[in-house]
């Protein structure tokens, strides 16, 4: 295992939650479009695992969210709550919850790649 880099680490983090943001913002812009089925990114660990994360598309219509090379998937059935008569399974509490965990995750991110680097700044400048 070669050296840890944080900066990678919370850069890689930050791209994660940015796609994960976009996921959940697609899922409640679709919640009363018929048959969308939810949708959410693999765990931050598979990252961090250098797993593949590969897209089940639904419908060729749906927007895609690979800027930064990672994807979405659809949901596992047990992950959704219910299917409406539609056939959309959006849950908007389910989805709201998660916005507000991506928010403060983002916030955590921020902080500690800032404390980091005024770390390596007093380390450069010799302390202070």
């Amino acid at each position: 295992m070669g050296p840890v880099n944080l900066f990678d680490i919370a850069n890689k983090q930050a791209d994660w939650l940015a796609t994960r943001q976009k996921t959940v913002a697609s899922n409640v812009a679709n919640v009363n479009t018929p048959g969308y089925k939810a949708r959410d990114v693999k765990d931050f660990a598979a990252i961090l695992n250098n797993d593949t994360m590969a897209m089940a598309v639904t419908n060729s219509k749906h927007m895609d969210v690979t800027d930064n090379g990672m994807e979405s998937h659809a949901m596992r059935p047990e992950d959704t709550i219910e299917t409406t008569h539609s056939g959309n399974n959006v849950n908007l509490e389910e989805e709201m919850r998660k916005g507000g965990e991506i928010g403060q995750q983002m916030s955590l991110n921020t902080v500690i790649v800032k404390a980091f680097h005024r770390m390596m700044m007093a380390t450069v400048k010799g302390g202070s």
